[in-house]
């Protein structure tokens, strides 16, 4: 299990991994070749940082893994994949985005959308909603935030939309400048698809500001510390994601139960047990990984690799098809709004492209 504990996407890190580490107390044995196994998650944090996540990667190798899950933060997985191909160990993505992770690299996979799609996805929302002009913020060296600005501005000005567009440097905690240029600048919606850490400051900013404009996101805005930064406040706050609690009753019901019952797995999801869509497509990379296992007959990674191309699960965010690049076949994102007197998320649609 690949993913950040600490650093910028630690909080979505933790989630994600939840979502595994629920999956494998639900099932903790797998049958490979008419012989049950027991699954042990070697887990890693990559501290959300793609230098050190190359040696988090080469950690897993060396410890003799048979697949790989994870990671949460694009940039990463792009840096460790190499390590993963040329040890021969596969990888599953559960939600890293952007197409560079597995463009190229035979032995990453993923089962989640892609930026091109949800960047898309997010443009044609704010289209519909009567958007004209979009502030557009990303961090400066981040392929995922980078990745997801430059396809949600093509797909919006192609609509007839205009941009405008700034960066941050890593460790900026102060965004009054940006949310004053979006409001100078007569822009009616921010599109801002950073961190959790990155958003909870913006929440707070654009609060204290009245910026006057919804604030738009993408799968890592999906998150309690969102909720949680919301909660009370005035703003607007709507993202694409994975997974809409309510899609799957008995994960919903499981999930929490097994989060409320042990103190560092509700730590873990941010004090409550509030479902993450990661966690939910962690829940379904697990079971992907079974099935690859199964289907390969072996814990050997080059068997393990040879059988991940065929594999077809139906998990609680939908059936995961593998198609060109080993991306999954996804043609469908969930668009929820932040309820701030509640602190949950409300279901606004199905939207494609």
């Amino acid at each position: 299990v690949f993913e950040p504990a600490t650093g910028d996407n630690g909080a979505g890190g933790k989630q994600e991994t939840l979502g595994v580490q629920y999956a494998n107390s639900v099932q903790p044995t797998v049958e490979i070749g008419g012989e049950t196994y027991t699954v042990k998650l070697e887990i890693v944090d990559n501290e959300s940082s793609p230098e050190k996540g190359v040696s988090a990667a080469q950690n897993l190798v060396t410890s003799g893994v048979s697949i790989i899950l994870g990671t949460y933060g694009s940039g990463v997985a792009i840096a460790a994949g190499k390590t993963f191909s040329d040890a021969g160990v596969p990888a599953v993505g559960i939600t890293c985005t952007n197409p560079q992770v597995t463009l190229g690299n035979d032995f990453y996979y993923r089962i989640c959308f892609l930026d091109p799609f949800q960047g898309t996805v997010l443009a044609n929302y704010a289209w519909e909603q009567g958007h004209t002009k979009a502030y557009c913020l990303n961090k400066m060296g981040d392929d995922y935030s980078a990745g997801l600005v430059n396809y949600f501005s093509k797909a919006f000005e192609e609509l007839g939309g205009k941009v405008v567009k700034e960066e941050f440097e890593q460790g900026n905690a102060d965004f009054a400048a940006n949310i004053a240029t979006a409001k100078k600048n007569g822009c009616d919606v921010f599109f801002a698809p950073v961190s959790t850490e990155a958003a909870a400051l913006i929440i707070d900013q654009a609060d204290a500001q009245k910026i006057g404009m919804p604030l738009l996101a993408a799968d890592t805005w999906a998150s309690n510390v969102i909720l949680g930064g919301a909660k009370g406040t005035d703003l607007e706050i709507v993202v694409t994601t994975f997974y809409q609690e309510g899609g799957d009753e008995t994960f919903d019901k499981g999930v929490k139960a097994w989060i409320e019952g042990d103190s560092t797995n509700l730590a873990n999801n941010g004090g409550n047990s509030e479902i993450a869509a990661v966690t939910a497509m962690g829940y379904d990379a697990y079971f992907v990984a079974l099935e690859a296992l199964k289907a390969a007959g072996s814990t050997d990674p080059a068997k393990v690799h040879e059988a991940l191309p065929g594999v077809t699960y139906e998990g609680v965010c939908g059936k995961v098809v593998f198609g060109e690049n080993g991306d999954a076949v996804r043609d469908v994102a969930y668009v929820k709004k932040c309820n701030n007197e509640t602190g949950k998320w409300e279901f606004l649609a199905e939207q494609t492209v």
